[in-house]
């Protein structure tokens, strides 16, 4: 029998071997277009970063070796052009001279994969543009870069090769900006995973933006323009267009071959194409979806690999093998970060109208007491019968095993409450005595069973909105001081029993932890004492990241190798006096702690503790490996007044020192100095408490006073431009928005209000009288040498941006101000 093979890679080389091996008596002929028939397609992004040092690591087997080893007519730099069907033969054009000629069969097989998508924008033919597919084309990108000296770069696509691209270019040290049409990267997983990514990828100064496209490439002299559809412009070195791929099905189509939905090529169970003599395999080919048998497009290596051996025992006739359809299983590295993924996402089943349950857990790799422990959030989602949907994982370590166990349990049919039954190896270094897998299992069936409800990140919002629910953090003091849910109560879980005379049953209760455990401990306590509650899915954690700015819309540029070493061991100190950084630095520390393999809110915790047992001036080093700590521990250390002297990360572990805050001692402190200076805190955003404040505060100004005014929280309202400034924010921030006024114009007496009614009168009463209005007096006082400052961490916390407020007024935190109040003979809080 003569078997010709198109294409080889992952799918035709796969089948060829396998025929081989299955009959020497068999005439096998492989075409392929391009250089190489069988090459790691993965590995193709890593090679130009320079991990992979050796191209020819690549190879997987060459045209020479496997015509040797298997004995097979191999012609590369031939493409088949034309199928006839009744005459089952082939025409194939030599690539070198172009001359055609023709091939019998007696069966066929297609494996030509997939191309990437160039969609007709204007310029996309520059030369700057490049796709990533094949060797080829990854010889021409290097080749590109090198001999252009390209600094900076963008990554149109936002899908696994856009991402390893845009890693591997950072590599090279080559600034990188992505452009995304969707709202969010790597469509495998859901938004509130690939949240996490978004600020992973702004940690590593990646450029991103989201829901936006390319409407026109410009080439010019010494780079190309990119403008976007919102009228941003980028400019580029080099672009790597990464939108996705598609099925290349043009010999299949004129051939006569049916298509399937999708556009791929319509294949039955066996990999047989509608004409029994030809066969298919790969990202060509249009596959059943193992959940629920949909017809999807699954361009990944597993399944190519595995049609391939199968196709090759079908055309043999030694057995009848079925291809199951496919998972579409999937990790992809993002620096240090993993994301894999399983089975069907929420937008897929939702998009089928599949009713779901969704349940996130937040647990460590390993044991949490063995060094080097990191954090893991695991997905699962299921139907209410306990059939597994899909799950989906993020992490440092150990993402790949439990996507890969859950990927088992869903092909061997298993149910939610199976998973609690996996007997999984357990050594401290390893894992956790319950693996996240068993207690992903564990939370299903709470929820199946009634023992649990849960609330979802998405829903926070809506709930938010309801007079009649509350949100509980049940979390300690140092977690709820780095942030929580606005307008949420704080009581300790280990403190609510006794504390449950403190709430209302007439109310609902949202309970929250950092990672989901702790709430729902809480929720069961309330619900057993007959309280109306809900957990929180995946806690804080989960939610946070939802809540922050996706994007980071800046164009990066070449980043100089030296000058990140340097940056790397910069100092990061603020508001230092007397000592120097260097010379702060080379004092002994009074304390050095590791909480490494610690999950929040144990570092913090542990932080706390030691900066108590320290003195004032005295420096403190601490070690963690929650990625959150760098983050979390410069909001802390502001709010306590203490000082970030440096920030070193050594691989996963990110190495923080502090010294801690002390008061100033003047100079000359024998010496006594006449202060003349007031200073008030306006906290209160009511209209007859503005006004007071200002009213005084212009005869401070009369009296020769120096006199600052530090606004915060509600008093922040005051200092609001009437008029709507666009600028970005995040879902919470605009909310707040909605809810509090927008400048003085619209501020609300605090008594006698009476629907508006109170304070319209007033303003009448005011204009009468010939009273200042609010804004008047602002400006009275800061044109008369007055100071205001607006707080800026309530500013984040109530999600005001610089822009909003009025112009002429200065912005700092709590040091400042307190800085003002030693200078003052008087302080007022109203």
């Amino acid at each position: 029998m003569k078997i010709i093979i198109i294409g080889g890679v992952a799918g035709g080389a796969s089948a060829a071997a396998r025929l081989r091996r299955l009959s020497e008596k068999n005439e096998i002929v492989m075409f392929e277009r391009g250089n190489y028939i069988s090459f790691a397609n993965c590995g193709l992004p890593y090679h130009i970063g320079g991990v992979i040092k050796e191209r020819d690591n690549l190879l997987v087997q060459t045209e020479e070796d496997m015509e040797a080893r298997f004995n097979m007519d191999i012609r590369v730099r031939s493409e088949v052009v034309y199928i006839d069907r009744k005459k089952k033969s082939i025409t194939v054009r030599n690539l070198d001279d172009g001359e055609e000629y023709s091939e019998s069969y007696d069966k066929l097989l297609l494996s030509p994969g997939a191309e990437p998508i160039r969609p007709p924008i204007p310029g996309i033919g520059s030369e700057r543009i490049k796709t990533l597919r094949n060797i080829a084309d990854m010889d021409r990108i290097n080749e590109y870069i090198q001999n252009n000296n390209i600094l900076n770069a963008v990554v149109v696509g936002a899908g696994f090769i856009g991402i390893e691209i845009a890693e591997n270019l950072k590599e090279r040290h080559i600034g990188v900006t992505i452009v995304e049409k969707l709202n969010q990267v790597l469509a495998p997983v859901d938004y509130e995973l690939a949240a996490q990514v978004h600020q992973h990828l702004a940690d590593y100064n990646v450029g991103l933006y989201l829901e936006n496209g390319v409407k026109e490439f410009k080439d010019k002299k010494d780079h190309i323009s990119l403008v976007l559809e919102d009228g941003t412009t980028l400019r580029a070195g080099i672009v790597i267009l990464a939108i996705g791929v598609k099925p290349e099905t043009s010999l299949a189509k004129e051939a006569g071959l049916e298509l399937g939905k999708t556009g791929g090529i319509k294949i039955d169970q066996y990999m047989q194409t509608s004409d029994p003599s030809i066969y298919a395999v790969g990202d060509a080919v249009e596959v059943s979806h193992v959940i629920n048998s949909t017809e999807v497009l699954i361009p990944l290596a597993w399944p190519a690999n595995r049609q391939g051996r199968i196709v090759a025992d079908n055309i043999a006739g030694k057995r009848k093998k079925a291809y199951n359809g496919s998972l579409g299983t999937s990790i992809l590295k993002v620096f240090d970060l993993t994301v894999a993924a399983t089975g069907m996402n929420e937008k897929v089943l939702s998009r089928l109208g599949m009713e779901y349950e969704a349940a996130t857990i937040n647990r460590n790799d390993h044991a949490e007491y063995y060094p080097g422990a990191l954090p893991l959030t695991l997905k699962l989602l299921f139907s209410k019968e306990g059939k597994i949907y899909g799950a989906q994982g993020i992490g440092y370590n150990g993402v790949d095993k439990r996507i890969d166990t859950i990927a088992v349990a869903i092909k061997a049919g298993m149910k939610v409450w199976d998973l609690q039954d996996l007997e999984l190896a357990y050594a401290p270094p390893y894992n956790s005595a319950k693996d996240p897998v068993n207690i992903a299992g564990y939370v299903a069936e709470n929820m199946l069973t009634g023992e649990l409800k849960s609330v979802r990140w998405n829903q926070v919002e809506d709930l938010m909105k309801q007079e009649n629910t509350v949100f509980l953090d049940v979390r300690i003091e140092e977690e709820y001081e780095i942030g929580t849910i606005p307008g949420a109560v704080r009581i300790e879980v280990d403190e609510l029993r006794s504390r449950l005379s403190e709430l209302d049953k007439s109310k609902t209760y949202v309970v929250f932890c950092q990672v989901g455990q702790r709430g729902y401990v809480a929720y069961r306590i309330l619900t057993e004492h007959g309280f109306t509650a809900m957990n929180l899915d995946g806690g804080y954690k989960l939610w946070y990241p939802t809540t922050l700015n996706q994007e980071n819309e800046e164009q990066i540029e070449y980043e100089d190798p030296a000058e990140l070493a340097v940056n790397s061991q910069k100092q990061h100190a603020q508001g230092f006096e007397g000592d120097g950084i260097q010379e702060a630095l080379t004092k002994k520390h009074a304390i050095q702690i590791d909480a490494c393999g610690l999950q929040c809110p144990g570092p913090i915790m542990k932080t706390s503790k030691a900066m108590k047992s320290i003195g004032e001036g005295d420096l403190l080093t601490i070690s963690a490996t929650d990625p959150a700590f760098k983050r979390d521990v410069r909001v802390w250390a502001e709010k306590g007044g203490h000082h970030i002297i440096q920030e070193e990360q050594e691989g996963l572990v990110s190495k923080v020192s502090i010294r801690k805050g002390h008061k100033h001692t003047p100079v000359d402190a024998g010496v006594s100095h006449a202060k003349n200076k007031q200073t008030m805190v306006i906290f209160s955003g009511d209209l007859d408490k503005a006004i007071a404040s200002l009213i005084i505060a212009n005869g401070a100004l009369a009296m020769g006073k120096d006199v600052s005014l530090f606004f915060t929280f509600w008093g922040l309202n005051i200092l609001r431009k009437p008029e709507k400034i666009r600028v970005k924010k995040n879902m919470v921030e605009r909310m707040f928005a909605r809810m509090m006024p927008r400048g003085a114009g619209e501020l609300k007496l605090s008594k006698m209000h009476m629907g508006g009614m109170g304070t319209s009168m007033m303003k009448k009463i005011m204009k009468k009288k010939h009273i200042e209005t609010v804004s008047e007096l602002m400006h009275n006082f800061l044109d008369n040498g007055g100071k205001i400052m607006a707080c800026t961490m309530t500013m984040d916390v109530m999600g005001l941006k610089q822009e909003e407020l009025v112009d002429g007024i200065d912005f700092g935190g709590v040091a400042s101000y307190l800085g003002d109040v030693e200078e003052s003979d008087s302080n007022l809080f109203i």
